[in-house]
């Protein structure tokens, strides 16, 4: 994300979500429910947006009739929804991506790398019900493709999957961010979720799983390279 314009805020004044508002429409920048804001949120300001989504919180509490004063278990149930969304399960919408060192292919590694699975955990953007799932990568570098350690495909996935998502868009997210830093001649991402929408409302189908893919460079050209991949996936049962 290109770095934002210096800030104009006036007085500071209003609530901090309508400045790190302001601040994207004035740059032109989308803030779906699945981007990263970060580059627009000044020190300090995340801390007063958990306050500011604490209070909100309350009156959604207050409005489903629960009695918030007395009732000794949501006393601090705002606050907890509050940090629980904005530090834990949606905190890849407001920090930056984690710090990734690549190494150069020195032996120039040519053969298909395989990571996986990869726990992931995310939320449906419809409904904020958890989505749980396992991730596989396949890789084709060349000679000039940068290699990362290993716990940074996790590292990379977590902040992709730690937003308001459909499953559909974060593997294509996954897949864009690390063309972008790897370089391959492919890469291909699997993925097989749990979704929550499923199983704890509407039909409420608690075996029901989504399975999707995305596949970049050879392995959309090459049928035999993904078979390759797909058959290596299936026995990491």
């Amino acid at each position: 994300m290109s770095e934002p314009p210096a800030s104009t805020d006036q007085g500071k004044s209003g609530p901090v979500s309508a400045r790190i508002r302001a601040r994207l429409e004035e740059a032109r920048k989308r803030y779906h429910a699945n981007d990263n804001i970060s580059a627009f949120i000044e020190p300090g300001e995340l801390e007063s947006l958990l306050e500011e989504v604490a209070g909100k919180m309350q009156g959604v509490l207050e409005s489903l009739v629960i009695d918030v004063h007395h009732d000794h278990n949501t006393q601090d149930t705002a606050r907890r929804v509050a940090k629980m969304y904005l530090n834990e399960v949606f905190r890849g919408r407001y920090v930056a991506q984690p710090p990734v060192t690549e190494f150069p292919n020195a032996e120039y590694l040519n053969e298909l790398m395989i990571v996986g699975p990869i726990t992931v955990r995310s939320a449906c953007s419809h409904h904020f019900c958890p989505i749980m799932g396992r991730l596989w990568i396949g890789l084709l570098p060349n000679e000039h493709s940068n290699l990362i350690g290993l716990s940074k495909y996790a590292r990379l996935a977590e902040w992709i999957m730690s937003r308001p998502q459909i499953q559909e868009e974060a593997i294509a997210q996954v897949a864009d961010l690390l063309m972008n830093k790897v370089a391959p001649d492919g890469l291909a991402v699997v993925m097989e979720a749990d979704h929550f929408c499923m199983h704890w409302r509407g039909v409420k189908d608690s075996g029901a799983k989504m399975i999707n893919s995305v596949m970049r460079g050879a392995f959309l050209k090459n049928s035999t390279l993904r078979r390759e991949f797909l058959s290596l996936v299936n026995l990491k049962d």
